[in-house]
């Protein structure tokens, strides 16, 4: 009689299904172990904050990780929805110079508008200040027109000083002294006292040129402004400029009077140190 030969059963386990359960198992139980170790870790936001702004300044595409740009929307929803598409194609193929460049013109911009804002309340309080202590037909007050950066007090050196001299004349020690109290109330600002001759050569006395006399004169200023009125002398200086720096024509001699002068500059708190 004939023997049927034995069908091995589909559902008997090959020899190899034993390790590879095993392995599947080993496999679960390690990606368990690195889930546990990330959720029981924290995150150095810091750490991740700088990389995120190095790889921003690399590729000049995100800021500090972010998936868009500025508040428009993602990049992977089409160009086509950038809010500012515009602005960001116009600066395609600039150079790092030029867009440096730029942000320098613009920081100066606002450096002027803010140096005028602060400069422009300073005058206003100024010119009250002078209204108020009846100074207004000695005093010339302006804001500087080149930056922005002071107060000019413009005093005629007629009033102040005689003649080829530099002492500070006892008819004028009232009307400096008030002069003296407007400066107090900008403590801490730096202040500039500047001397100024007409072109006349000084032909004798102390001094052997108008650069001498303009620097004594601003000198004395300063000093009774230090000594009397208790300006602090580490904000204040003196300069002498001679006739080197005329505001009228010195060919006349009202151009002349003019020219002599005493400056006092208040540099607004932006340009003080």
């Amino acid at each position: 009689m004939k023997r049927l030969a034995r069908r091995k059963s589909v559902d008997e386990a090959k020899p190899a299904a034993l390790w590879m359960n095993t392995f599947a198992d080993l496999m679960n139980l390690l990606l368990c172990f690195f889930v546990l170790l990330f959720a029981m870790s924290n995150v150095d936001e810091e750490k991740f904050n700088q990389i995120a702004a190095s790889l921003s300044s690399s590729f000049s595409i995100f800021n500090g990780g972010q998936s868009s740009i500025g508040d428009g929307q993602l990049i992977n929803m089409g160009v086509a929805q950038l809010n500012e598409f515009e602005q960001y194609f116009s600066n395609m193929g600039k150079t790092t110079e030029d867009t440096e460049g730029e942000e320098i013109e613009e920081l100066k911009q606002f450096l002027t508008e803010a140096n005028k804002v602060e400069t422009d309340k300073m005058y206003d309080n100024i010119s009250e200040m002078s209204t108020q202590y009846n100074l207004d037909n000695y005093l010339d007050i302006e804001t500087d027109q080149t930056g922005g950066q002071y107060v000019l007090i413009n005093i005629s050196g007629s009033l102040l000083y005689d003649s080829g001299k530099a002492q500070l004349k006892s008819e004028a020690i009232p009307i400096f002294s008030k002069v003296g109290d407007i400066l107090k109330t900008y403590k801490g600002y730096r202040i500039s006292v500047i001397g100024h001759t007409d072109n006349v050569p000084v032909v004798s006395g102390v001094y052997r040129s108008n650069k001498e006399l303009s620097a004594a004169r601003a000198i004395n200023a300063a000093e009774y402004l230090i000594d009397v009125k208790g300006i602090n002398p580490a904000n204040i200086e003196w300069i002498g400029r001679g006739e080197y720096d005329p505001i009228a024509d010195n060919s006349t001699e009202a151009g002349r009077s003019k020219n002599r002068r005493i400056e006092i500059r208040i540099y607004n708190s932006l340009n003080t140190n």
